[in-house]
């Protein structure tokens, strides 16, 4: 029987609030293309997704946050969510997390909201990138030029606008993650 070849390791970014559909829809394309995913959490143990304004699914944490580091993995997603973000941005690791993927030139992928995350990171300006529309103010303040369309691709950077535009963002994400191979040298 043959073995499915592992593409690589995914970090997915999240703490309670994420839109679940923005972590899980892309995590099955990742897995279904070979990647391995860890879900990365100030929690330590579970996470809670949420769907639209209502209680989603508890997820398990794979990696407590004080434990991950951008090195480790190959690729970071950061799923929106109005509340996920929002409270990502307060903790200095997760702010020191998304920078390390930048440092190492690895590839990122942030939909909806998830882009706050680059602002805060301060990895934004002069970037070219689209989020959900409430977001594009912050997004400009940044420096950052704004697009509206469904996903936009910034060298190795992936950005999108909401659940709607998952199935292009998921495309244009695995195509990201697979000319992104980790630079661990």
């Amino acid at each position: 029987m043959k073995q499915k070849q592992t593409m690589g390791n995914v970090a997915i970014l999240v703490t309670d609030g994420f839109e679940q559909v923005e972590l899980t829809r892309p995590r099955a394309a990742l897995k279904k293309s070979g990647y391995k995913t860890f879900i990365v959490s100030p929690n330590t143990k579970t996470v809670r997704g949420v769907i639209h304004a209502e209680a989603g699914r508890v997820l398990r944490v794979n990696v407590p946050l004080a434990r991950a580091r951008a090195y480790d993995y190959d690729a970071l997603l950061l799923p929106g969510g109005v509340m996920n973000p929002d409270a990502l941005r307060l903790e200095p690791r997760a702010v020191h997390f998304v920078q390390g993927f930048f440092k190492a030139r690895k590839p990122v992928a942030a939909i909806c909201h998830g882009p706050i995350m680059l602002i805060e990171a301060g990895v934004a300006k002069g970037r070219r990138m689209t989020s959900y529309p409430s977001i594009k103010t912050d997004l400009a303040n940044a420096g950052a030029r704004w697009a509206n369309k469904k996903v936009v691709v910034d060298g190795r950077l992936v950005t999108s606008r909401k659940p709607a535009d998952i199935p292009a963002f998921n495309l244009q994400m695995l195509k990201a993650f697979g000319s992104g191979k980790s630079r661990r040298d």
